[in-house]
């Protein structure tokens, strides 16, 4: 990216000129709290790079939920980039990057559940944990034909609900269950995913020219290399890295 981009977007980008940057600390893969107390991680480590090249300062504001990163728009405290699972509904009103990560999204289910496969879930009687108005709770309630979605606020809350209410499956990214699941041996995780989580940069709607220079960007970190290392200092070693994407 020419250096007079910069210089001439980051109005655009941060028209207050300090980026405010919502981190959705309810996603361990691209969030974490760092020993300082400050947001860690590769959401919080492409803001504060986003920052340096637009020479403006980055504020954070950290959420629990990706539900009220979305919320926040419509609030005071409102945000100029986020870090959000691709999805129409939210499209609606956020615009979005190329993804940078991709993750999956899984089942948990007791260790002595019939349930064996990903599309044995959909069925009359299967309850199924879930954090509302995460990207799994968005992605199920359109594809969902019989089992129901009970909710919980946060993704942590519907782990704790599954096992408080001994439900049927408890629906997450992949990493935070799989690491449960080896502490504890009455519960599994059903193989493969039930969805990709496309993990985007995002702006409010209408914030074109914006929008475009942040897809340059996130195209830029993915070929540089700087999404693998930041994932890699993170210890999310399993989270990939998405194709390449063509932007203007």
């Amino acid at each position: 990216m020419a250096k007079a981009d910069e210089g001439d977007i980051a109005r655009r980008v941060a028209p207050t000129g300090t980026l405010r940057a919502a981190i959705n600390y309810g996603n361990i893969v691209l969030a974490q709290k760092g020993p300082d107390g400050e947001p860690a991680g590769i959401s919080a480590d492409l803001a504060r790079e986003l920052g340096r090249r637009l020479k403006v300062p980055v504020s954070f504001t950290t959420y629990d939920t990706a539900g009220k990163v979305v919320d926040a728009l419509n609030g005071p405290q409102t945000w100029d980039v986020a870090f959000l699972a691709i999805d129409p509904k939210r499209a609606q009103t956020i615009g979005f990057t190329p993804p940078y990560v991709i993750i999956e999204g899984a089942y948990m289910v007791p260790k002595e559940s019939a349930l064996r496969q990903n599309n044995e879930v959909d069925r009359p009687g299967t309850r199924i944990a879930v954090g509302r108005n995460t990207a799994y709770d968005l992605y199920l309630a359109r594809a969902l034909t019989s089992a129901e979605r009970v909710f919980a606020p946060t993704s942590q809350a519907a782990l704790e609900l599954f096992l408080r209410d001994r439900l049927d499956v408890v629906a997450s990214v992949r990493q935070p269950l799989e690491v449960y699941a080896r502490d504890h041996a009455d519960v599994r995780v059903l193989p493969g995913r039930f969805m990709v989580i496309e993990q985007a940069m995002a702006a409010p709607r209408g914030r074109d020219e914006a929008l475009a220079y942040l897809s340059r960007f996130i195209e830029e970190m993915k070929a540089s290399g700087f999404v693998a290392a930041a994932m890699a200092r993170s210890g999310q070693h399993d989270a990939a890295v998405a194709p390449k994407s063509d932007v203007p």
